[in-house]
């Protein structure tokens, strides 16, 4: 009986949801309406100052003017390019000079 009461009380929600996210959406849809009219009318009219878009330090160069150029590049490799560079960095890291993978054979020792 409990869980009959969960889904029914589950129903209930989603429904009230669905119907708030409908009345959201016709409520954006003539608001966004109205903006563009507005919009149109006040662009016949002077044109407002704007204010000035002020960036984030990181994105101004030592001038304080906005950098023009991409911050990040990345570069494609191939798998194969990748684990030739793991394995030279694996073969170069410091630790025990012995091949581990050579002491972990099985010997044939019957």
């Amino acid at each position: 009986m409990l869980q009959v009461l969960y889904i029914l009380a589950f129903a209930v929600l989603a429904f009230l949801a669905i119907g708030n996210l409908v009345r959201n959406l016709f409520t954006l849809g003539t608001e966004a309406g109205r903006t563009a009219d507005r919009v149109d009318h006040s662009a016949r009219a002077v044109a407002p100052a704007q204010p000035p878009i002020s960036l984030h330090p990181e994105m101004l160069d030592d001038r304080g003017q906005p950098i023009r150029e991409p911050l990040l590049v990345m570069k494609s490799i191939t798998v194969e390019d990748a684990r030739s560079r793991l394995d030279a960095l694996f073969d170069a890291s410091p630790g025990d000079s012995s091949n581990p993978s050579s002491n972990s054979q099985p010997t044939d020792e019957a």
